[in-house]
């Protein structure tokens, strides 16, 4: 059975706005995200972080950006490489490697866990906080930033569960991974 992972960059104060550059990567912590994409069972996606994630799915991205150390086009082949479910009432298609759910989500979750082995990633706080609030969440990984944001979305857009920290990891100069399952 798989595991549902819920994991996103965080600043001090909650936020997780993708397109803040307080969140660019590291060299380190973006090799994290690379054998962790590698590694992935596949990720379950909200609208729209897949529709900001199709970024890697084209060729427009710099496959030559020396503060990645040369790991895009390592990312891009990994995120390419990792099956993903869109869950989405208003798409009417995904890209490569891609399934769409559109409805009785729960199910469709439920049946991934039960057919899959290793961990799927959970990509998005609305998608979330659906999730939470039925109880599919099995672990929180919170990839804390020194940074605050004073707006944006916040980590938690719904409910609020009852969390035990099980794990705690520096990666690279000033990430903490904080590591919760539900209590």
């Amino acid at each position: 059975m798989a595991k549902l992972v819920f994991g996103m960059n965080m600043s001090l104060d909650g936020y997780v706005d993708h397109d803040h550059d307080a969140f660019a990567p590291d060299p380190v912590l973006f090799k994290y995200f690379i054998e962790q994409t590698r590694k992935a069972a596949g990720s379950i996606y909200g609208r729209g972080l897949y529709e900001l994630m199709r970024y890697w799915d084209g060729d427009n991205w710099d496959q030559d950006d020396p503060a990645m150390g040369g790991d895009l086009r390592a990312f891009a082949e990994a995120w390419r490489a990792m099956p993903k479910w869109v869950v989405s009432r208003s798409l009417k298609s995904v890209g490569p490697n891609a399934r769409l759910i559109g409805d009785d989500v729960e199910a469709a979750v439920r049946k991934l866990k039960a057919d899959l082995v290793g961990e799927i990633e959970v990509g998005g706080p609305k998608l979330a906080a659906s999730l939470t609030e039925i109880g599919l969440i099995d672990e929180y990984q919170l990839f804390l930033h020194p940074v605050v944001l004073g707006r944006g979305r916040p980590f938690f857009v719904g409910p609020q569960p009852r969390l035990r920290l099980v794990a705690g990891d520096r990666i690279g100069e000033s990430v903490i991974k904080l590591k919760y399952v539900p209590a």
